[in-house]
């Protein structure tokens, strides 16, 4: 048991172990770096969606046109606040988030977007396909994210029904009945 002593500027304080300022905040979970690598893959993923989905926003012309510009406005508001939700979800787990641009362009599984204007059917496509990609790296690391911290695959569980909708509302402009 700790016992009291008297300092030479005359306050009490207890005798023994004490914690720093650095340690009171690193307490709780700790991601393993697994969990850290994998939460890392689908916060770039997540940034490379919203900054493609802005270049396609900016450059979609054609038929359609408004509504396409606004679905992706949802998509890019969507993707920046779930790679938010993710970068403060690895620092509660004492994780470093990497957003930093060098680190998105050498490490994102999405392809490269096309440069200068593109047509709202191939607009559909590519970005029908960066959402689909964006799905596979969460469906990729799902289950060893499950295993070491259910608090975080409900985290990917959100992130992929909304990339799911996405998908299947962006890629139903381009589809015909089947059948026909």
């Amino acid at each position: 048991m700790a016992e009291n002593t008297k300092s030479k500027t005359g306050s009490t304080s207890k005798r023994g172990a004490k914690t720093t300022r650095r340690q009171n905040a690193e307490k709780g979970f700790t991601a393993s770096s697994t969990l850290a690598a994998n939460l890392q893959v689908v916060l770039v993923d997540l940034i490379e969606l919203s900054l493609q989905g802005k270049q396609a926003h900016w450059n979609v012309v054609g038929r359609n046109f408004r509504d396409t510009h606004r679905q992706l406005d949802e998509i890019i508001d969507a993707a920046r606040a779930f790679s938010d939700t993710v970068a403060e979800r690895m620092r509660a787990l004492h994780a470093v988030p990497d957003g930093r641009t060098d680190t998105i362009a050498e490490t994102t599984s999405l392809p490269a977007f096309p440069m200068g204007e593109v047509s709202t059917t191939d607009t559909i496509d590519l970005i029908t396909a960066r959402l689909e990609a964006t799905i596979g790296t969460i469906r990729d690391v799902h289950d060893a994210v499950d295993e070491e911290d259910p608090t975080s695959a409900d985290i990917l569980h959100a992130v992929l029904e909304s990339l799911e909708q996405f998908a299947w509302m962006v890629s139903a402009e381009n589809r015909t009945p089947a059948g026909r």
